[in-house]
């Protein structure tokens, strides 16, 4: 893609729109532009010459026509509420009438799958998901296809593992000491890093498939406590103890994320959309993880 006279506009401008941006900056010909919930977050971004609008539940955009009118491309991060989409439901007027719109994509959860006792999905699996926040990126998905079947809209879904990268990952929370290794035998999670997931999405922008839904996972679902005790080592700290499951007194929002147990296949951007991923598994992800900040850190220093 030459990225001539492309623009992007970010529904939820946050962690994975950061890394999107950044790559479409170094391509060149990019426009970048979205939305946050505060007025700090958009003054960051506006010094960063992202064009950057005030959204949330109870905040449309002001002036959607003029924000979205030249727009290529929109990615939709922000999450559900019970209604769904707050985009969909504020703007998906708005939103069919953009003269210039070629991609469109929303940021769902392999969560929409609900609980598969240990056993694979893939993106033709039937969505059954077994808590709220599952519930609601379904509805939001279902919305936004709606959109593609009755007016032609190119929606892409994808549906991310669990989201890690530098800053976000089992180094930051074992350095700040609230890492727990919870052990409940058979059970497994698959991740995803930043990098794959920007990867998958520009692969998309390459080989648009309006309708389709894809699995952004690893190579390698894995315990939580195998992730912490590696992140350890990578760190030089000393590992937590090993904390039986029925022990471990979780928060509702820890313990959701236990319920579900399931391997996530990936199969469908390497054969649809080519991708390679950078980092197929935690034990390289966290290593990427930390060459990240090194690199960060000598260029602050070298500044």
């Amino acid at each position: 893609m030459s990225g001539k006279s492309k623009r992007l506009f970010c529904f939820g401008y946050g962690y994975v729109c950061d890394y999107l941006g950044y790559d479409l900056q170094q391509q060149g010909g990019w426009t970048l532009s979205g939305t946050t919930r505060d007025e700090e977050r958009r003054n960051e971004l506006l010094a960063r010459r992202i064009r950057t609008h005030i959204f949330d539940n109870d905040h449309p955009l002001t002036d959607p026509v003029s924000a979205l009118r030249d727009v290529t491309h929109v990615l939709v991060a922000a999450p559900p509420d019970r209604n769904g989409a707050p985009a969909f439901n504020m703007h998906a007027d708005d939103i069919l009438k953009m003269p210039n719109l070629e991609w469109f994509g929303y940021l769902s959860t392999t969560g929409v799958y609900g609980d598969r006792n240990g056993h694979a999905v893939d993106e033709s699996s039937e969505l059954n998901p077994t808590n709220a926040r599952g519930e609601k990126r379904a509805r939001a998905e279902q919305q936004w296809l709606s959109l593609f079947k009755s007016h032609g809209l190119p929606v892409h879904i994808f549906r991310l593992s669990g989201i890690y990268g530098p800053g976000r990952s089992a180094l930051d929370s074992v350095r700040v000491g609230v890492a727990r290794r919870i052990d409940k035998p058979g059970h497994k999670f698959n991740r995803i890093h930043v990098d794959d997931i920007v990867q998958a999405i520009l692969a998309s922008f390459e080989k648009p498939n309006p309708g389709s839904a894809y699995n952004l996972a690893d190579d390698l679902p894995a315990p939580s406590h195998e992730v912490i005790g590696y992140a350890c080592d990578l760190l030089g700290l000393e590992t937590p103890p090993l904390i039986p499951f029925n022990e471990a007194d979780l928060a509702p929002m820890a313990l959701s994320f236990y319920k579900d147990n399931k391997v996530v296949l990936n199969n469908k951007i390497k054969e649809e959309l080519g991708v390679a991923l950078k980092y197929p598994d935690f034990k390289s992800g966290l290593q990427g993880c930390l060459e990240a900040e090194k690199y960060a850190e000598e260029q602050e220093k070298s500044a």
